[in-house]
């Protein structure tokens, strides 16, 4: 009988634990237009031009995946690479890929997230934010790193207007 009762109860905690369907929803997200990112890369590939650099430039949306990918006429070839990564890991992080590399050094309890593939502890990634929300993001490679992440915070701060 104390079994019973023990087995009833634990019954009931699990029914009360169990997320009802009855408020099943259709998840509505953020995310990055087609137009966005081009205009983000846009503005990065110019404003690094601007000091004579010719940069690749990769915009991610909410996911990670390449929205939009531009790469300078003189950009070396391996840029395009680094672009993607620092893109991916702003957005995954939802930080700069600067921060992030702080964060993850060598003393760090987190330097195992470098190990991670995708991601890059390099300068020239930048989240694209709605408020605290990260929605995308955009990642330069090709200028000095100071260059890439200014060239990233163009882009992003061309579309500001937007991101509120």
């Amino acid at each position: 009988m104390a079994h019973s009762l023990k087995l009833v109860g634990l019954v009931a905690l699990v029914t009360a634990a169990t997320p009802s369907t009855d408020n099943a929803q259709v998840l509505m997200q953020r995310d990055v237009s087609l137009h966005m990112a081009l205009t983000i890369a846009e503005t990065a590939i110019a404003e690094c031009e601007k000091t004579g650099n010719d940069v690749s430039v990769a915009v991610v949306d909410r996911a990670g995946r390449l929205r939009v990918f531009l790469q300078g006429d003189k950009a070396a070839p391996h840029n395009i690479e680094l672009a993607q990564r620092k893109a991916y890991t702003a957005r995954t992080f939802g930080r700069t890929s600067a921060e992030w590399a702080e964060r993850t050094g060598p003393n760090s309890e987190l330097a195992g997230q470098r190990e991670l593939e995708h991601v890059i502890a390099l300068r020239g990634g930048v989240p694209i934010k709605v408020g605290s929300e990260t929605i995308g993001a955009v990642g330069v490679s090709g200028s000095t790193s100071s260059g890439d992440e200014g060239c990233a915070m163009a882009g992003v701060a061309k579309v500001a207007d937007q991101l509120k």
